[in-house]
This record gives C-alpha cells, structure tokens and sequence, in this order.
C-alpha cells in the first residue's frame, strides 16, 4: 500500500524537478554574441543588478552560471546571515507604525501629551522661557521613555547603507531602491515621518519582484503616502453630504495623490489622460484615510468612536486593513468617469481598487514603467524597440516585474557598447560599490550617509514625488566630482570613523610595490 502510493509521489516530485530544470533554462543572457567572454559578462551582470561587482563574485557568477545567479536572484531568498547579524542592534527595524508612534513621538505629539500629564499648561506656553520650556518637556520625554524621533531616521538610514553592502539578495536591495525612488516619499514631510520606515519594509520591499498592481495598491493605502500626498485628508465636496453631517470639518476634494499617481507611477505625464480624469479619479479615492495611531486623547476618542459604530452593526460605515482605513461617509457616493471607465454610484472602497486595477494594467503604463526600467538597467536613452518588448511581456504577464527584468537581461541591447560602462552610479551607488569592493567593516554606517550628502544625494529626503533623477547629468557637476574624489581619498586612507579596510588582505598580505 505505501509502495503503491510512494511511486506516483515519487514521480510527480520527478516531473517537478524537471520542470523547475526547463523553467531555469528558459533563459538565455546572449553576451557570447556581443564578443564578451563569461568573466566580461558577469562583471556586467553583476555591476547593473547588484551595488558593485567583486572578483570574487565574478568569478562565483561566471562558474555558477550568469542564467542561475540571475533566476537566484530574482527569487531572493538566499541565506543572509551576516546581514541579520549586523541589522540586530538596530531596534527600531521591526517596529510597527503605532509602536513608532509610540515610541518615537514627534514634538507636538509630545507636547500634546505633556499638556494632558499636566506637565506643562496650555494656557501658560506662551510665557515659558525657551529654555525651560524645552528642559520640561525633554525631562518628560525621559520619564516616560520617549526616543527622539532623529534616532529613528538614524537607525532606518543606517540599516539602508547595512542591506545594500552585505545582503546576498542584492538583486532585490536594488529593486527596493529602485521602486522606493519610484513611489517616493521624504522625511521632509514631517507628518508622513513615522510611517516610512514601515513603508519600505511591509510596502516596497516584499513587493519588488512580484506585480506591479499588487504594489501600486500597497502604496496607495500606506500611511506614509496618504500623508505624503495629502489623500488622508481628501473627501467628498457632495453638498447633499455636507448639510446630513457626513463630511464634517471636511476640507474638500485633494486632488494631489491622484495627479501623481496618474503622472509619476503609472500612465505617465503622456499617458493619454485629462485634467478631468484627475477630478474623477480623486473622487474615487475620497474616504482612504489612516486608523487613528497613538496614545494621544484625539486618537484614541477617533478609535472608540470606529469600535463602538462596529459594535452597533454599523460596521459598513469603515474597512480597515492594518493601518489603513476606508471610511465610506466620507467618500463621493456619486458616478465616476475615468478614462472612458464608468464606475457606478455606490461602489465605496472598491472604486479605488478598480482604478488602481485600471492604471496598473493600461497600455500607457506598460510602455511608461518598462521605459523607467531600462534607463535604470540598460542605459539612460534605451531603444525604442528594447522598450516595446518590455512592454509587450508586462502586458501578457499582467505587470509581472520579473518577467520585464528577464527581457532585459535576455536582450542584445543590454550587453551592447552602448550598455555597458554607460551609467553614472548615484553618489548612494558608488558608495556603496566602493565598500564592497574593498570589502570594508562598515561599523558606523551614517558616516557614509554624511559623505552620499555631500556628493549631492540625501537619501529619504528628496521632497518631489519626483524621486531622484536616473540619469548621469544630474549626477555630473565640478562640485560632486571634487566630493566624489574626496570621499575616495578618504575611503582608502581609513579616515572615514567607523569604516575599516584591510588594505594588506587585498593584496594577499603584501606590501604594494
């Protein structure tokens, strides 16, 4: 009996093994035709979807095969021991949007507590001294064991500068730049602070490989994008709504995350739509707010008040998901038009599910995120024709990023001369491939931030939705190139704190002649 039903088992786990066999053989990289040995095409490889190439990790590349390292890659799971040793003192990495909030209060978060503890008078704020005012509420921010929120920024930063320079899953540390850049949000907008750094790690980084729908819907319910873009705020102008009490202390229809979802992460600013389809489509996402968060009185009176509606079964009135909510009264409950797409009266959250479904899907924005890709990974004017077969794989695979990225590498476009050694690496990128390189003991990795800033690169703090520029001019100025030399000199002369080279190791324990 179990022989009988070892046999076929046997045979399926067979015929799996044959078929995930024939799936990695499906890719075929043609650097062979371009004249470029293994070892010239890995280096290739490795320099686009990695943050820099090591003869090391050539050589593993070209004896591994670029095919495996590649399919490996864009599966990314490989052990990363080292990485989550050097990530564990970092604790605030695995900390909710509330525990932040929590923990890491912002100065009128902070206050507003101060006043309900009675530390500090409401009343009397105007006439406390500067000085005393800022001891008051510094010691109440001790007692209660507060963090100041720059601590945060400095451990989210930090863990950025840790991932890129020893995961083993680079290909995936580099999309996650990539599609942050992409869905920007800053620092520089205060409110939306708290929120980033569970935005890139619940929001972009699980979804960097998958479909482009799936993280497009993410962001648009992610707390530090509602804020980001104002759409936490944006609800009906339906007058009718306005005289039942239905959008009370409502400030009117917020047409800015619809914009930008349109013009910088889907269609593009020529994807074939109106000023009008911006109107509708910020109807439509009228009511996506965020679950109040935080000990604050505000914030737990806005809690009550959505349990104790659900409890007298008038639950339809909110959906939440996680931190985001859906609160349908104040939500445009009339017709919608966009892009000659009707959406019916009536549909409440899932309106914006359809448009988000909508744009993901549409051929402006096949063309428009293939095209971001290839100047990315190809080079900064990809050809037309590179462009349109990329567009066509995202069309029929239903926006599968995978499947885009395996028409590049599958391209005789991206092992041409005109690919190779013709991107300019941001300052974040060079710094980067420059600790790899020389295998560097990256201890205190803000000290790298502060050099990416001088080069003329703030990472987390470019204010446009824009993210920043791709392309090598924006890079190339007398200024950055002097900081550029300078943080060279610095790197290999050990006089950047907390960054250890061992110069004597690169070169087999001798001294250089």
């Amino acid at each position: 009996m179990i022989t009988t039903f070892i046999k076929p088992y046997c045979i399926f786990l067979l015929f799996i093994s044959c078929y995930s066999i024939s799936q990695a053989q499906r890719i075929s990289l043609p650097y062979a035709d371009a004249g470029l040995t293994k070892e010239q095409a890995a280096a290739h490889l490795l320099d686009r979807f990695t943050f820099g190439a090591t003869p090391e990790g050539v050589q593993h590349v070209a004896e591994q095969g670029l095919e495996k390292w590649f399919q490996q890659q864009l599966v990314g799971t490989l052990p990363d021991h080292e990485l989550t040793n050097r990530l564990s003192k970092y604790d605030a990495l695995t900390l909710s949007n509330e525990e932040v909030v929590n923990r890491y209060p912002k100065n009128a978060q902070l206050k507003g507590m101060a006043i309900e503890a009675g530390v500090i008078s409401k009343d009397s704020l105007s006439d406390l001294d500067k000085k005393e005012y800022k001891v008051a509420i510094e010691e109440f921010r001790r007692a209660n064991g507060f963090k100041p929120e720059r601590d945060l920024v400095r451990q989210f930063i930090s863990q950025k500068i840790i991932r890129a320079t020893y995961s083993e899953n680079q290909l995936h540390e580099v999309l996650t730049d990539f599609w942050f850049n992409h869905f920007n949000v800053s620092f520089t907008k205060g409110n939306c602070s708290q929120f980033i750094p569970a935005y890139e790690r619940d929001v972009i980084r699980p979804n960097v490989a998958g479909n482009f729908s799936t993280v497009l819907l993410a962001t648009a319910k992610s707390p530090a994008m509602l804020i980001y873009l104002d759409n936490f705020m944006s609800v009906t102008a339906n007058e009718d709504a306005m005289k039942k009490g239905k959008a009370k202390n409502q400030k009117g229809l917020n047409e800015n995350y619809a914009r930008e979802v349109m013009e910088l992460h889907t269609l593009g600013v020529d994807g074939g739509y109106s000023q009008q389809d911006v109107t509708e489509a910020a109807r439509i996402l009228t009511g996506w707010t965020i679950a109040p968060l935080g000990k604050g009185k505000q914030a737990q009176m806005m809690m009550k008040v959505m349990n104790s509606r659900a409890a007298n079964g008038k639950v339809e009135n909110f959906m939440r998901d996680g931190d985001f909510v859906f609160v349908n009264n104040r939500h445009d409950q009339d017709d919608k038009m966009v892009l000659a797409k009707k959406f019916p009266a009536g549909g409440g959250y899932e309106e914006g599910v359809e448009l988000l479904k909508l744009l993901a899907n549409h051929p402006s924005t096949a063309h428009f995120i293939s095209h971001k890709l290839a100047v990315r990974f190809v080079n900064d004017n990809p050809s037309e024709s590179l462009v349109s077969k990329m567009a066509e794989a995202y069309t029929k695979s239903q926006g599968n990023i995978s499947t885009v990225l395996t028409v590049i590498v599958s391209s005789p476009a991206f092992w041409s001369e005109a690919a190779l050694r013709e991107k300019t690496k941001s300052p974040f990128e060079l710094t980067i491939n420059a600790v790899r390189s020389l295998h560097a003991d990256v201890q205190q990795p803000y000290r790298l931030f502060d050099w990416m800033n001088k080069m003329g690169q703030k990472i987390y703090f470019y204010q446009a939705p824009t993210g920043f520029p791709d392309k090598g001019e924006y890079w190339i100025n007398t200024s950055s190139l002097l900081n550029r030399m300078n943080f060279g000199l610095a790197l290999a002369n050990e006089k950047i704190q907390g960054i250890k080279i061992d110069l004597l190791a690169l070169n087999n324990q001798h001294e250089p002649p």
